[in-house]
């Protein structure tokens, strides 16, 4: 059974500051060519309250793993996405701001893998990639997935130089036990029904707030809002296979929170993005 781990916490770690500038760039800098000014990102991660060496620690770090890349852009530093961070969120796209579910007669999708032993720290990242795009480990190397996850898995693994180490196949359940019995020992469903509620807990009273507002929209509290809520919320999409909902748990958290975060895109997406536009 793979395990969920994360959390939504956006708290102010290294790696959470990283996360937040990452949902920055794939939120406003691939709207202008993947550029975005230092000048710039310090004045929107100041309305995060992230003081400006963190921001410049966090770039540098971004960089060194080959995320940004430093370009001057007339005259201004700055630094671009790179064309494999690039094609990282483009790809995400489809998961975070989509609600893909699987269908009960679309089937399967099984990668069958075997790694050397010399060969184990590959091993490790091949797992952790097929975790990251949602599949369940049915043994130690077989795992699965619903079909609707082919053509992302095979980019994935192809982008990651893991596809020799892999065999694909389409498949469909014969039996003998409840599929439902076997999917919740292939995924550990309560982990990420909990990662859901949790999201849900921290993020239903800002929509509550904003919907009680009588006042003009306060652009830049927007933007810090809409930035938090992204960043919890893009990473539980990946943890999620998308199986059918005659398949889930009953109460499955997963709705509610889907539900809570297209709202709050809804509300806050606009004057968050004036306020980015004003800030550039």
């Amino acid at each position: 059974m793979t395990t969920v781990k994360g959390a939504t916490s956006t708290g102010g770690t290294d790696s959470g500051l990283r996360a937040l500038i990452v949902t920055i760039y794939g939120l406003y800098a691939r709207e202008v060519g993947g550029w975005l000014g230092v000048s710039t990102l310090i004045r929107l991660m100041a309305q995060l309250g992230v003081e400006e060496p963190a921001v410049r620690s966090s770039i540098s770090r971004l960089k060194r793993r080959s995320i940004l890349e430093s370009e001057r852009f007339d005259g201004r530093a700055g630094y671009s996405l790179s064309a494999q961070a690039r094609s990282i969120l483009d790809q995400g796209d489809r998961r975070i701001f989509g609600r893909r579910r699987a269908t009960p007669d679309e089937g399967w999708i099984l990668a069958v893998f075997s790694v050397p032993e010399s060969e184990r720290r590959r091993r490790h990242t091949l797992r952790a990639r097929l975790s990251w795009l949602g599949f369940g480990s049915v043994s130690a190397g077989v795992w699965i997935a619903p079909a609707h996850l082919q053509d992302e898995a095979r980019d994935v693994l192809v982008r990651e130089e893991l596809a020799e180490y892999v065999d694909l196949f389409e498949a469909r359940y014969l039996g003998f036990a409840a599929v439902t019995d076997e999917v919740s020992q292939w995924w550990d469903l309560a982990s990420l029904d909990r990662l859901y509620q949790q999201f849900h807990d921290d993020y239903e009273p800002v929509l509550a707030r904003w919907r009680s507002r009588r006042t003009k929209d306060d652009e830049g509290e927007a933007f810090a809002d809409y930035i938090r809520v992204l960043t919890s919320w893009r990473r539980l999409p990946y943890l999620d296979p998308g199986l059918a909902p005659e398949l889930l748990p009953r109460d499955w958290s997963g709705t509610t929170a889907a539900d809570l975060f297209f709202a709050l895109q809804r509300r806050l997406e606009g004057p968050a993005h004036r306020f980015v536009e004003g800030a550039r």
